[in-house]
């Protein structure tokens, strides 16, 4: 997938996983590689600036299987800027489909 198009879905889809429950960064990195496929070096900024910017909150729970994990979870703030984003993907996606389907090849 183009690099271009990854940066702008990124953050929704990081929001979009962590909206459905709370997570730790590496989990939540193979949950995103299954939608789209980027490095785990460039969601670990991405969590940090988010969480500066009180769209995600993070606590430590004890693993079984080594330290404690950082988990993250999203505040109110957060669901309403996913909610904004989402709502503007889908204006942007929906206008280039029908500008791709107007104008198909045949």
């Amino acid at each position: 997938m183009n690099t271009q198009f990854k940066k702008g879905v990124l953050e929704l889809v990081v929001m979009m996983v962590v909206s459905k429950k709370d997570i730790y960064g590496y989990e939540l990195v193979k949950e995103v590689c299954n939608i789209v496929h980027v490095n785990e070096g460039t969601i670990y900024p991405l969590l940090k600036r988010m969480t500066n910017e009180s769209i995600f909150e993070t606590y430590l729970q004890e693993s079984t299987e080594g330290p404690p994990r950082k988990y993250y979870r999203i505040t109110a703030r957060g669901l309403v800027v996913m909610k904004e984003i989402k709502t503007e993907w889908l204006e942007f996606s929906t206008s280039i489909n029908k500008f791709i389907n107007e104008n198909k090849e045949d």
